[in-house]
């Protein structure tokens, strides 16, 4: 397209000295691409945009050399076409890059021959622009969903290591709620195996809140993400997943038009989280999923066919 204008591995990685160990990711998608307006602007439509998207992960990555803290960049594969240099500035600075498919489309919305090329295209994309293979993918908008689970074969398929997709919350665009709230193994009938690894969730009043995301670290006071992910690692003894997005922190971003609970979304307090996330970041220790993978035992992690997860 043109675009010009729970378990005992923890308690190994517990064992091994490292405790306080968090895992940190950035979805590198511009304010047009979001699904919040994705009833009102095409990828037809996305050329005509200005792009933001390059400077403010910049921003990100001076951030982050700051605090000391590494990451994995999901890219989008339209990001990696038209603004390649970002994907070499991401890994120069010593960031892992993954995958967030190329058109930022729902996965439930495609067949699974649409799915498939559009991962394809994305990781040539990003690949190119970077020059080093991709071990991960995480679904726009977490879209894999028990309608969607026949994603997981076509990403074991073409070589994925990991997946980031299956948040184990109610939402009324996404969500797996009994899907497990840590790091597991998918067994999947093709006989291959994939890691998922959740964003981060509590379990609060026999439910599953969320924790440390883009924007429920927006929108929700920040006692309460300090108290999420302090109880995640103390209680449940569990490294912390936390995702943001480089339009967040971009107060001056162009407004769009949309539904009031979409605006409401997307704009909420983009003036505050610089702050917020400088503060979580001085706070702890923070990784990539690549360094999480290093220090995890993940033959120990529990298995489930997504028969099972029906069944739970």
């Amino acid at each position: 397209m043109n675009c010009q204008k729970q378990g005992t591995s923890i308690e190994g990685m517990l064992r091994a000295g490292l405790e306080g160990l968090n895992v940190l990711s950035v979805d590198v998608e511009d304010y047009f691409h979001v699904e919040a307006f994705a009833d009102r602007i095409t990828p037809e439509m996305w050329p005509n945009f200005s792009r933001r998207v390059a400077d403010n992960t910049r921003h990100l990555l001076d951030l982050f050399a700051r605090n000391d803290a590494i990451a994995t960049f999901f890219i989008l594969g339209w990001v990696a076409e038209c603004e390649p240099q970002i994907v070499r500035d991401i890994l120069s600075a010593g960031h892992e890059i993954a995958c967030h498919s190329y058109l930022h489309r729902c996965v439930w919305r495609m067949t699974p021959k649409e799915f498939r090329t559009d991962t394809r295209r994305a990781l040539a994309a990003i690949q190119d622009a970077g020059g080093k293979s991709v071990l991960g993918y995480r679904a726009p908008t977490f879209s894999i969903l028990r309608k969607s689970f026949w994603a997981l074969e076509i990403l074991a398929e073409e070589g994925f290591r990991y997946d980031s997709s299956v948040f184990p919350i109610r939402h009324d665009h996404y969500g797996v709620p009994n899907a497990p709230r840590f790091a597991y193994r998918w067994s999947l009938k093709n006989g291959q195996s994939l890691l998922e690894i959740p964003p981060s969730t509590i379990r609060f009043a026999r439910q599953n809140l969320p924790a440390g995301g883009g924007g429920y670290l927006r929108m929700l006071p920040m006692w309460y993400t300090r108290w999420a992910l302090r109880r995640i690692q103390n209680r449940d003894g569990e490294p912390a997943v936390v995702y943001l997005h480089p339009w967040e922190v971009d107060p001056h971003q162009p407004r769009m038009q949309g539904r009031w609970k979409s605006k409401l979304r997307h704009y909420y307090n983009l003036t505050k989280m610089d702050a917020r996330l400088s503060q979580l970041l001085s706070s702890r220790r923070w990784v990539s999923f690549a360094e999480y993978l290093r220090n995890v035992a993940d033959r120990d992690l529990p298995a489930y066919s997504t028969e099972e997860l029906f069944l739970r």
